[in-house]
């Protein structure tokens, strides 16, 4: 087996476990086949290393890096890359420029790491001028990001990648699974004993779960706060970044979870709703989704 992949049988079903995307993964077989668990599981292992490798910032060569190399010359996209691109400028629209993969650059100014370290007003503005989609010009498969720009694809990465996984997995074997990457997951059930697959939503103040949401089919995704922060004087800041200020949104929920069919659109709802602040719920509420938020 692959180092670090673990596969153990439970009573009545199979655990695979993995490290990916800064996440423990996790997929859940109905099954008690261990020979079919491994096949399952190494594939979908292998399909979020493959996700991770093509769209992480932190590797040369790959197409972010292509683009963030770019230096203001146009680059040709892939077909499965320019497809994530359009999802993102979708989301950009959607929220009104509050989602914007250009915004990665704050992070040379922000670490939440539960200090008291606030920037200076001055910081946050050197790097704004590097940052705002509406700058780039995208027409595809043709990207032109203008030069001292990035992009980065984490907002989106980790979500689909379990709805990747989560194919694959459909594709070989039509029994009830689920896939979990680091609380963003989906599941196809009923179990083979009728029975949904449990998930517990976690509080962001760290107090035991006491909500627990039966999936049958259907995806879940969560954003939150709960361990990325900074702390002075008694104010919280969150570290979901408005990128059109370059400050963290006011007013928004500790911790926001949606249930959606795939979870690409669960985590896409429960972003946009913290970036929207105080009017998260208001935002969820026109989308007639079925959502858990803490404040």
């Amino acid at each position: 087996m692959p180092p670090q992949f673990q596969l153990t049988l439970q009573h009545d079903h199979c655990r695979v476990t993995f490290p990916a995307m800064a996440s423990t993964c996790e997929v859940l077989l109905d099954t008690t086949d261990l020979s079919l668990a491994l096949t399952l599981g190494q594939a979908a292992r292998a399909e979020a290393l493959r996700i991770e490798h093509k769209y992480s910032r932190y590797r040369e060569g790959n197409p972010v890096w292509e683009i963030n190399q770019s230096n203001g010359q146009t680059v040709s996209l892939d077909e499965e890359t320019a497809a994530l691109i359009d999802f993102s400028h979708s989301l950009w629209q959607m929220s009104e420029g509050r989602f914007d993969i250009t915004s990665g650059v704050l992070r040379k100014v922000w670490t939440f790491d539960g200090s008291d370290k606030i920037p200076a007003q001055a910081d946050v503005a050197s790097v704004l001028p590097h940052i705002g989609w509406h700058k780039v010009s995208w027409q595809k498969p043709a990207l032109t990001l203008p030069a001292g720009m990035q992009i980065d694809l984490g907002g989106v990465g980790k979500e689909y990648a379990v709805d990747k996984v989560f194919a694959i997995i459909q594709s070989r074997w039509h029994g009830a699974c689920l896939v979990n990457f680091g609380g963003d997951l989906r599941a196809q059930g009923p179990r083979t004993d009728g029975r949904s697959w449990q998930i517990g939503i976690e509080k962001a103040s760290g107090a035991a779960s006491d909500q627990v949401v039966s999936l049958t089919q259907g995806a879940l995704a969560t954003s939150g706060d709960a361990r990325r922060f900074l702390l002075k004087d008694g104010i919280r800041y969150s570290h979901i970044l408005d990128p059109r200020s370059g400050w963290p949104v006011k007013n928004a929920p500790r911790s926001v979870s949606v249930m959606a069919p795939t979870c690409l659109q669960a985590g896409m709802l429960s972003s946009l709703a913290m970036l929207m602040g105080a009017e998260a719920e208001t935002f969820l509420d026109q989308q007639k989704v079925r959502y858990w938020s803490e404040r």
